[in-house]
C-alpha cells in the first residue's frame, strides 16, 4: 500500500490530496503489471478504467490511412491515459502500447467519476492535465504542417525533451530515448531522415548523441535555430 501511495503522488491530479485522501483513494486502486510490447488497450475498445504509470514507458498511436503507426506521444512514471473514455462514454480514441516492463496503477470508471465528485481539487488539477494536452496537440499540429522534414524531427526532440528530459541550467538530457523508428513514427517521417536530422544536429552542436542519451546543449539556442 505504501508504495502505491508513493506513485499516486507523483500523479499530477492527485498531487495536492492529503496523506488521507491518499490512502482512500489508494484502496480504490489495482495494480497490472504489463511486459515490455505488451498491449494494454486497442483504439476503439471501451473504456472502463482509468491508467496509471507507476513504473514503466508507454507509447500512445494510431494508424494513419496508409496504414502507418503514427505515435502521439510517449508516456512515462508519472503520467496518465484512458481518461477521455471514461469522461464521455465513448471508445478509446487510440491504441496503447508498452514500451518496457511496466506496472500500471487502475482506477475503475465508477471510482474515478466518483473522485472527480467528491475533490475539486482533483478535477481542477485534471482540467490543467488536459488543457496542457491540448496545448502540446496545437504545437504538433503546427510544427507537422508547416516545417520541413528537419523542422519536424527537431520538434519531436525538443517535445520529448520539454516532456522527460532532466533540466541542468541551460541544456536539457533526455535519457531512454525512443527506437529511431519511433521517433520518425511521431514526425511523420522515415527513419532514415531521422538518423540524417540527428547527425544534422550534432554537427551544428545543438545536440550531443551518446548511445540512447541526447543532450541539448543550449535550449533557447536550440528553438530559435528551428523558430
Amino acid at each position: 500500500m505504501t508504495d502505491v501511495i508513493v506513485q499516486l503522488r507523483r500523479i499530477p491530479i492527485f498531487a495536492d490530496l492529503s496523506q488521507f485522501d491518499l490512502d482512500k483513494i489508494a484502496s480504490l486502486v489495482t495494480i497490472q503489471h504489463c511486459k515490455k510490447d505488451s498491449l494494454i488497450f486497442l483504439e476503439e475498445d471501451m473504456g472502463r478504467v482509468l491508467f496509471m504509470i507507476g513504473k514503466g514507458k508507454v507509447k500512445v498511436s494510431q494508424v494513419n490511412d496508409d496504414g502507418k503507426e503514427v505515435i502521439l506521444s510517449i508516456l512515462l512514471q508519472g503520467n496518465f491515459f484512458g481518461e477521455m473514455a471514461l469522461l464521455d462514454g465513448s471508445a478509446r480514441s487510440a491504441t496503447v502500447t508498452s514500451l518496457t516492463d511496466s506496472e500500471l496503477l487502475i482506477l475503475r470508471r465508477g471510482d474515478f467519476l466518483n473522485l472527480l465528485e467528491e475533490y475539486p481539487k482533483v478535477t481542477i488539477n485534471l482540467l490543467k492535465e488536459l488543457t496542457k494536452r491540448i496545448r502540446q496537440s496545437d504545437s504538433q499540429i503546427k510544427s507537422l504542417s508547416l516545417k520541413n522534414a528537419t523542422g519536424k524531427v527537431a520538434h519531436v526532440i525538443l517535445r520529448l525533451a520539454e516532456d522527460t528530459g532532466i533540466i541542468k541550467g541551460n541544456s536539457i538530457e533526455v535519457s531512454g530515448l525512443p527506437m529511431q523508428q519511433d521517433i520518425a513514427n511521431m514526425a511523420g517521417t522515415s527513419r532514415e531522415t531521422v538518423s540524417r536530422v540527428l547527425s544534422k544536429l550534432s554537427e551544428s552542436k545543438l545536440i550531443i548523441k551518446k548511445g540512447g542519451k541526447i543532450t541539448i546543449l543550449d535550449i533557447n539556442r536550440y528553438r530559435n535555430f528551428f523558430a
